[in-house]
């Protein structure tokens, strides 16, 4: 039988790629084609950009490229990908976790912009959190912890009180950064060192406290 772990919090901040939502195939045919068109290696490029924002994963792998020129392109790709949902699920669990969720401070922390977040949420069949981070919101991209430091204070809750959920190695270093404790969601996420990994959001249950807390029981 699997332990249990049961972290306390005061907010959840959500991911959404790979944490909510199952997007792996868009993101597979978009990145490889974008690979083939500059002739890099399609598997290296997988490595790179789950959990960035797409210029900072443009930056790493074509590093001596202009900046500008990566902004442009992110937007051309952003575009592409918010066409392209064929594909894309909600991962298990996710939409009775929201559900979950209802009377409890959260707030969606992703690297996706508005309307890419809004259609992958819709596709999945997921409402969305009424406190959303997005890719306009900040100034830099995971594994910087700004999106979830700006989460935190648009709840009003400490980051030492809150718990972020997380697939990527990127997202998942951006909580640590934050000083926040970090639920690794699927089974690539245990490399990565969050503070406890779950296969899918099926293991993770919320108990609602009187004060207003939750405490998560996760495993």
């Amino acid at each position: 039988m699997t332990a249990t772990t049961v972290l306390p919090a005061r907010a959840l901040l959500l991911d959404m790629d790979g944490t909510l939502v199952d997007s792996h195939a868009v993101v597979e045919r978009v990145w490889r084609r974008w690979a083939d068109r500059h002739g890099l290696d399609g598997d290296e490029v997988m490595k790179v950009v789950h959990g960035r924002q797409g210029y900072a994963s443009m930056a790493v792998l074509l590093p001596s490229r202009p900046m500008e020129q990566n902004h442009a392109e992110n937007a051309r790709m952003l575009a592409e990908e918010t066409a392209d949902t064929e594909g894309v699920v909600a991962v298990p669990g996710a939409e009775e976790f929201l559900a979950s969720l209802s009377r409890v401070p959260h707030a969606l922390v992703t690297s996706a912009d508005v309307p890419l977040s809004t259609a992958r949420m819709a596709a999945a069949g997921l409402g969305l959190p009424e406190v959303r981070v997005t890719a306009e919101s900040v100034g830099a991209s995971k594994p910087d912890p700004e999106g979830f430091l700006k989460g935190a204070a648009e709840l009003g809750i400490a980051p030492r009180d809150c718990v972020v959920f997380e697939d990527s190695g990127a997202g998942i270093a951006a909580g640590r950064a934050a000083g926040m404790r970090v639920v690794g969601v699927g089974s690539g996420a245990a490399f990565h060192r969050p503070d406890v990994v779950v296969r899918d959001l099926r293991q993770v249950r919320v108990e609602l406290l009187e004060d207003g807390s939750v405490l998560l029981h996760v495993g």
